[in-house]
């Protein structure tokens, strides 16, 4: 059995650009969807936060029409319901990689708000990439890695092969003319080679041990592909 982190966002919002705080937090498919298959596979997950405050689900992550129906949106309700760890975090700030044989970030539009900006993030991934442990983040998740650039430097992540949620995704979700700043141009200004799928469909990017999903129905594939990682 092998010990897996999930860093997941802290923030309950998500400000807008015209200052609204939109209710936010992660999303609910890519938080149920990867643990249930890292616990199937016999692994053991852990949840860390921002300052371990325990994290906010997205209200609209469960809305049947975004689920495939009802019956699906109450089966991730119901993994969620169960998962220990997302009651209890861990701070973010006390993680030791050493600890863990694989990293996970879901995403939601959390991520946004605090994991752009949160140093203790940008150090954890930076030490993953170098230690060449799975290394997966899906759909917002990678606005992580924009904490990664310090001092005016240039992220290691810079020229790896990169997906996350899109331009397109988020024009089509009746976000991206509200938000602040849209993902996917910050990470191709973060130097990243992004790589970008058909709308909606599960899309996911293997560079070395980091592995990255477009948005939430890659968040299984994903999941699976770390699972193959860690062995």
């Amino acid at each position: 059995m092998a010990k897996i982190l999930m860093v997941v966002t802290g923030s309950a919002v998500w400000t807008l650009a015209d200052g609204t705080a939109h209710p936010s937090g992660y999303w609910a498919e890519e938080v149920a969807a990867p643990y249930q298959a890292f616990a199937a596979a016999g692994h053991d997950v852990v949840v860390a936060t921002p300052g371990g405050v325990v994290p906010t689900m997205d209200p609209a992550s469960l809305a049947p029409e975004l689920n495939g129906g009802q019956e699906n949106a109450d089966a991730i309700a119901a993994a969620l319901d169960g998962i220990t760890a997302l009651r209890d975090p861990l701070a973010l700030e006390d993680v030791r990689l050493d600890d863990y044989a694989a990293v996970f970030y879901p995403g939601g539009h959390g991520p946004m708000e605090d994991l752009a900006v949160n140093a203790a993030s940008g150090d954890l991934l930076v030490s993953a990439l170098a230690s060449g442990k799975p290394l997966g983040i899906v759909c917002h998740g990678p606005a992580a890695l924009l904490a990664t650039a310090r001092d005016g430097g240039d992220s290691p992540f810079a020229g790896r092969r990169v997906t996350a949620f899109t331009n397109a995704e988020e024009t089509q979700s009746g976000f991206a003319d509200r938000a602040p700043w849209l993902l996917q141009d910050r990470l191709v200004a973060l130097g990243v080679d992004f790589q970008e799928g058909e709308p909606w469909a599960p899309f996911v990017v293997t560079d070395g041990n980091l592995h990255t999903g477009q948005n939430p129905a890659s968040a299984a594939p994903l999941a699976a592909e770390m699972v193959k990682a860690v062995g």
